[in-house]
């Protein structure tokens, strides 16, 4: 019989990162099964993409309202690995790989890039068997802690699993520079008192005076002036967008790093920082960040600069990123066949995970 491996998915940016996995892990003779919670577009990319899945928890609006969905999470994750018995439990900084690894033979393991996720990262991290974090991050977990050199968003943005196609976009202009502005919804439970970009109207105004195109992407309402700006772009095609476009503008790391790896300058506003973040813009000079205080005319006088750069200049920085980092699908995989192989960490870096792995 296979070895059965449980994927676990809580957020649509989860599933680009662990969807080529899936697939490879699969070939591979693995029996993958993935559990979901409901969240904007999770379930509608597991679909476009034929991925099988079963949800087991709700959609939540509010930090609050995660706080009450969580237990009933948890327990549905701990009952169906119980059921499955899995020989790898594999989720992004999820509590409850953590904590299900400890009730079966399987292994947890985990993924994260996100420090700030302080409070998450307290109930998993220590308790996961395997943790897998960028070089970049700042934190330090111990002897089951592991780094890469690279980003969560290069196990579906790196050249040998994506390649950007233009054709087919709508409504992004010909004429000027396309500027996708990105809102978040602020809800996760490490958004409470956290804001992003102030006076959007204003912000738009002044990229429209400049003469870009604006698209806006965003988790919930528009003011109405703006709603005619609201992307039409379906959620797997955002990623040829974001490569097609002159610069991103927004609330959300995940769009500004995934725009950074694609050549596209992001500037990033927002209170919340991150050691993937402070590398992509002090080593790779790919990404510019600002506070959430930023007044729109320092966020404008910031774009207008970016837009003034060469392309020639973001394709080499770009060039420079890739030829320093890894496939973060192969580090997937490794890590789930090394734990199904080998069982706990080795103290050396000796394993199925690629030789750039490293305590």
């Amino acid at each position: 019989m296979s070895e059965r491996v449980v994927v676990t998915i809580q957020h649509p940016a989860h599933v680009h990162f662990f969807r080529h996995a899936i697939g490879e892990l699969r070939g591979r003779g693995y029996d993958v099964r993935v559990l979901v919670r409901e969240r904007e577009l999770a379930r509608e990319l597991l679909e476009r993409y034929g991925i099988a899945h079963r949800r087991i928890a709700g959609s939540v609006a509010s930090p609050l309202g995660l706080l009450a969905v969580q237990p009933r999470y948890e327990y549905e994750i701990l009952r169906r690995v119980r059921r499955l018995e899995p020989a790898a439990i594999v989720g992004i900084g999820e509590p409850a790989v953590a904590h299900a690894g400890h009730l079966v033979d399987g292994e947890g393991i985990l993924f994260t890039d996100t420090e700030h996720a302080a409070v998450q990262n307290a109930v998993s991290l220590p308790f996961a068997d395997r943790l897998y974090t960028p070089t970049a991050f700042w934190d330090d977990y111990g002897s089951h802690h592991r780094r890469y050199p690279g980003y969560h968003e290069l196990a579906y943005l790196h050249p040998d699993r994506f390649a950007p196609d233009p054709a087919g976009l709508t409504g992004i202009g010909d004429e000027g520079p396309l500027v996708v502005v990105r809102l978040v919804s602020w809800t996760a439970a490490h958004d409470v008192g956290r804001s992003g970009l102030a006076d959007l109207e204003r912000v738009v105004a002044g990229l429209e005076r400049f003469g870009a195109t604006v698209r806006v992407t965003a988790e919930g309402q528009l003011p109405p002036s703006l709603e005619a700006r609201r992307l039409a772009t379906a959620p797997d095609r955002i990623h040829d967008l974001l490569a097609e476009a002159d610069l991103f503008l927004g609330e959300g790391a995940t769009m500004a790093i995934e725009s950074a790896l694609l050549g596209t300058p992001a500037l990033y506003v927002s209170g919340l920082r991150a050691g993937v973040l402070e590398e992509l813009e002090g080593r790779y000079r790919l990404l510019r960040w600002l506070s959430a205080d930023a007044r729109p005319i320092d966020v404008l006088s910031h774009a207008r600069e970016l837009l003034r750069i060469r392309e020639s200049t973001w394709a080499r920085r770009r060039r420079r990123v890739l030829e320093e980092t890894v496939d973060t699908t192969g580090v997937i995989v490794g890590a789930v066949e090394d734990a199904v192989r080998g069982g706990r960490p080795r103290e050396s870096a000796e394993s199925t995970v690629p030789e750039v792995v490293r305590r």
